[in-house]
């Protein structure tokens, strides 16, 4: 087997000008060593994977290094780098505080610094993971780290500054790392596809460094893995099929069915990015930042923001052209609400689909909240469109209400139809037909009939009001007034007779449906457990159609009676409104007010002899154990 060396050791940089993305650092490194005002103890701060080992030794090593060149970078081949990169080096210690953290740890180092360097100039110690070492171990640290001897340089590294106390960080210089851009990220990667022959897509390298998240050790790791996989060359399909990744494709595809509304290609293409494997929070949260890249497209001076291959911007610019603004922050605001939700919801492809379905009328929502007039409109649309049982329930209303006839038109005039009552079943002649008063007749305010023509028309053999629809009377009164269409006509007749109660019989009432009502409301609406308990031992009973309420207390019958909803409740669920419901006392559950009725607690003699009289062998032990009470 041979000995494999991963990618992130391999291809470690030697010197500042090969670490990735740290120029900052290293330019300030080099300058100090040329100007000779270099610190006697460092800082390197930053996430993870950017350099602040690399560095730590690259400097360790150009301190010592007896050839150095004429920009302060280490030879990589005198005795002194030689013995450094065989980790042979004496004036050079790595010390890893997540293991090496407490402080007889520290004293070890401190003793060390005491000796002086066998070889070269300082006696570097780079002490990496530091803030894992504990209080006792910092307070050990501070005076050693703040006057060490002058050819003792202390290098700290650590992922988490805010972990070291500051008077540490007050005795060091810091320099903070940045993150790995992708552009970099992805011209190191091609350089190492170029050293080992590997043939790469561009694309799928840049999905690598998206992948490894500013971290170049990250984005080394994942190389050799997609490498193992696709051998000599890695294409684009390898990559995202390894990383778990969604194509860019499939985002693509989505909202341009968003945008045309197809609700049905919408399910589609989630119901194929679920069977590929994928999880619904995954695709959301690939959604809006999709979202997210089309509305930086929109302007120029974003473009730059967008970390992807020149391929790629080409299609966000061409897509980011007809998606509107207002459909990108919406689509986000309902892709960000869906992401936090979707831990807390119990069908997730449910709720990620109906999240999806909103998005699909974004376009048609915010038509109609910028144009308010397009409602009326489309209400008025509506309701000239007859649907086909329009006609069926036109004639059952006409089935119950059989005075009423359709809109009429005398021939050859122009005056509009009218609404009626027919002649075969009313008498009056002169109701037959509502006529459509004057302009003049409608400015006219409205005059109370007189006493007299009340009596002239009351003598009219009319027909009862019992007989007639509350529609129709009020259009008999105000028929003069306003004109009503046939299916508002309907719309009336159908609202009064919704409105009509038929009562039950009080005699029909029994005693056991009061009692499941009773129950059924106690366990709905009942919270507190006193309130429940006194409704419950309530006794329930109906004489000649009322009901009454028996409590043994008056803090239950006041209890019972701030139950409000309670009788309207039972009446409505009974369907007798007006039952009468009354709540009493009942005299034979209250308890004696007289004190010599009450029972008396039992002494312990009572009780004594109580147990006496039921096992006599009570008396036996007493005696043998000389027992007394205390009253004797």
């Amino acid at each position: 087997m041979s000995n494999f060396v991963v990618s992130a050791r391999k291809y470690r940089p030697q010197k500042f000008d090969e670490v990735v993305g740290q120029e900052h650092v290293g330019q300030t490194l080099k300058n100090a060593l040329k100007n000779d005002h270099l610190a006697h103890a460092f800082l390197f701060c930053g996430p993870r994977g950017v350099g602040k080992t690399t560095c730590a030794r690259i400097l360790a090593k150009v301190l010592n290094c007896q050839n150095k060149s004429d920009d302060f970078e280490p030879c990589n081949k005198c005795d002194s780098c030689q013995s450094f990169s065989g980790s042979s080096s004496f004036n050079i210690m790595e010390l890893d505080a997540a293991s090496n953290n407490s402080v007889e740890h520290i004293r070890t180092l401190v003793e060390q610094v005491r000796f002086q360097p066998q070889q070269g100039q300082y006696k570097v110690f780079i002490i990496d993971e530091v803030h894992m070492l504990s209080q006792s171990a910092f307070n050990a640290f501070l005076k050693t780290l703040e006057e060490p001897p002058p050819y003792a340089i202390f290098i700290l590294a650590t992922t988490e500054k805010h972990k070291i106390i500051p008077t540490i960080l007050s005795r060091c210089q810091i320099f903070d790392f940045k993150r790995i851009l992708i552009p970099n990220m992805v011209k190191h990667l091609q350089s190492i596809c170029a050293q080992e022959g590997i043939e790469a897509e561009k694309d799928a390298l840049h999905i690598i460094a998206q992948k490894a998240d500013g971290a170049l050790r990250d984005a080394l790791s994942i190389f050799d893995r997609i490498v193992s996989f696709s051998g000599k060359k890695i294409t684009y399909e390898d990559v995202i099929t390894n990383l778990n990744v969604l194509d860019y494709d499939y985002y693509f595809r989505f909202t341009n069915a968003l945008l045309v509304q197809d609700v049905s290609k919408v399910m589609l293409i989630f119901d194929e990015v679920l069977r590929n494997g994928f999880d619904g929070d995954l695709f959301i949260n690939g959604l809006a930042e999709h979202f997210r890249d089309l509305l930086i497209c929109k302007d120029e001076a974003t473009l730059k923001l967008l970390e992807v291959s020149e391929s790629l911007k080409k299609r966000y610019r061409e897509q980011a052209q007809i998606v509107p603004n207002s459909f990108l922050l919406t689509a986000l605001n309902l892709a960000n609400d869906c992401d936090i939700n979707y831990k807390m919801s119990r069908n997730k492809r449910l709720h990620v689909e109906m999240s999806l379905i909103k998005m699909a009328y974004i376009a048609q929502a915010v038509e109609l909240v910028r144009n308010p007039e397009a409602i009326e409109e489309k209400k008025k649309s509506d309701s000239q469109l007859v649907p086909p049982h329009a006609t069926s329930k036109k004639e059952s209303t006409a089935a119950k209400i059989p005075n009423i006839v359709a809109p009429s038109k005398p021939e050859g005039s122009n005056e509009p139809p009218t609404i009626g009552v027919s002649s075969a079943s009313n008498p009056v002649s002169a109701m037959d037909r509502v006529e459509e008063p004057s302009p003049n007749e409608l400015e006219r305010p409205y005059e109370e009939p007189s006493r007299e023509h009340s009596k002239e028309t009351s003598n009219v053999n009319l027909p009862k009001e019992e007989s007639k629809p509350s529609s129709l009377r009020n259009h008999s009164t105000l028929g003069t007034k306003k004109l009503l269409s046939l299916d508002e006509l309907d719309d009336e007749v159908e609202e009064h007779s919704s409105n009509i109660v038929i009562e039950k019989p009080h005699s029909e009432i029994t005693i056991k449906e009061i009692q499941l009502i009773w129950l059924d409301y106690i366990a709905s609406f009942v919270k507190k457990d006193t309130t429940r308990n006194y409704l419950k031992s309530a006794e329930l009973k109906l004489e000649s159609g009322e009901v009454t309420i028996l409590t043994s207390s008056t803090l239950g019958l006041e209890t019972i009676r701030q139950e409000s909803n309670l009788m309207d409740f039972v009446r409505t669920k009974l369907g007798t409104p007006s039952l009468n419901i009354e709540v009493k006392i009942d005299p034979s559950k209250v308890l004696s007010n007289n004190k010599s009725e009450r029972k008396r607690p039992m002494t312990d003699s009572e009780k004594y002899w109580k147990m006496k009289e039921r096992n006599p062998l009570v008396e036996e032990i007493r005696n043998r154990f000389d027992l007394k009470f205390d009253q004797e």
